[in-house]
């Protein structure tokens, strides 16, 4: 499907592809049981260059990644079943086979070459420097900090509560909005410089004379309501509530549409799952391209977007 678009089609691309040696999902072409690393990186690239041919020039790609270790097949939490990984007791046979793991819980193959049991194998950087090899603009690498991470049995290490968001993009210079995304200031952001410049004493010229000017400006302007967005997005993993699963949250990938592409503009999911990014994309003026293998999956997005009836019509349509 994502070789049948037209060059420099889409605006931005958002999206999540299964994570590495997690899950046998049951679909022919899946990602992410490839034998080592290096295949399923390879896999990766492949997919983004299709992605890079039909995203325009001043497009970007908004990347999330989750980690996985070396260690034993298939373990995982029930945290992220957004895309992957639902609850069985609570799922229909369709809902179990539409679940998409969203967690980075332990689980590559225990003989990846170069890598000890237990190590944690660095999957979102690995796949980041290789896009950035492919010709990528890696230029940024957002977390996203889960306030309600689901425990782990571990006692020799932290709790993993975060996972990766990456901005690529194809050109230097790119379609961002940044007033789209600012967020509300705090007090800190409108007088911390205002009445510290004996601190600055000694400074280079550069920062000599700065909270003077900043006073002035206050004084002048007023204290700034917003700020440029910062570079740590807190936001909850949130349940669909049609199947007892998380989703990809809207509230995560709100902002990389908003910034990413224009209202009337086109995003691109080539692993739509259950549709979330359709609908954040839809409910903010933006067309929406998805692909997906599993038709179950493909079931719920189309429910999700109030597409049943119409998907339903059509294919009765192409069989006759």
């Amino acid at each position: 499907m994502l070789a049948t678009l037209p060059d420099e089609s889409v605006n931005c691309c958002v999206t999540s592809p299964p994570y590495f040696g997690l899950r046998d999902y049951g679909v022919d072409g899946q990602i992410g049981l490839e034998d080592t690393p290096a295949v399923y990186i390879d896999q990766i690239v492949a997919v983004f260059r299709e992605v890079w041919r039909v995203l325009r020039d001043d497009g970007t790609l908004w990347l999330n990644l989750g980690d996985s270790y070396a260690g034993s097949w298939g373990a995982q939490s029930r945290e992220h079943a957004g895309k992957h990984s639902p609850n069985v007791s609570a799922l229909s046979a369709n809902q179990v086979k539409a679940a998409h793991i969203r967690d980075s819980g332990t689980g590559s193959l225990s003989r990846t070459p170069g890598l000890k049991a237990k190590d944690l194998i660095g999957i979102p950087w690995r796949v980041a420097f290789a896009l950035q090899a492919d010709g990528w603009y890696l230029r940024q690498d957002i977390i996203w900090s889960k306030p309600n991470p689901m425990p782990e049995s571990v006692r020799d290490r932290c709790t993993r509560s975060h996972e990766y968001i990456f901005m690529l993009s194809k050109s230097r210079k790119y379609y961002y909005d940044a007033e789209a995304v600012k967020e509300p200031a705090v007090r800190t952001d409108q007088g911390a410089w205002s009445d510290k410049s004996e601190k600055q004493r000694g400074h280079s010229r550069r920062h000599s004379g700065f909270n003077g000017r900043y006073a002035e400006k206050i004084a002048r302007e007023g204290a700034p309501q917003t700020r440029n967005r910062r570079s740590v997005w807190t936001v909850p993993p949130k349940p669909f509530k049609a199947a007892h699963f998380a989703t990809f949250p809207p509230d995560l990938i709100r902002p990389c549409i908003l910034a990413g592409c224009p209202v009337g503009g086109t995003v691109l999911d080539p692993f739509f799952g259950s549709g979330t990014t359709g609908l954040v994309a839809n409910a903010h003026g933006r067309n929406a391209i998805g692909i997906e293998l599993n038709t179950d999956y493909i079931g719920i997005a189309e429910d999700r977007l109030g597409l049943a009836p119409y998907a339903t019509l059509l294919r009765q349509v192409l069989s006759t």
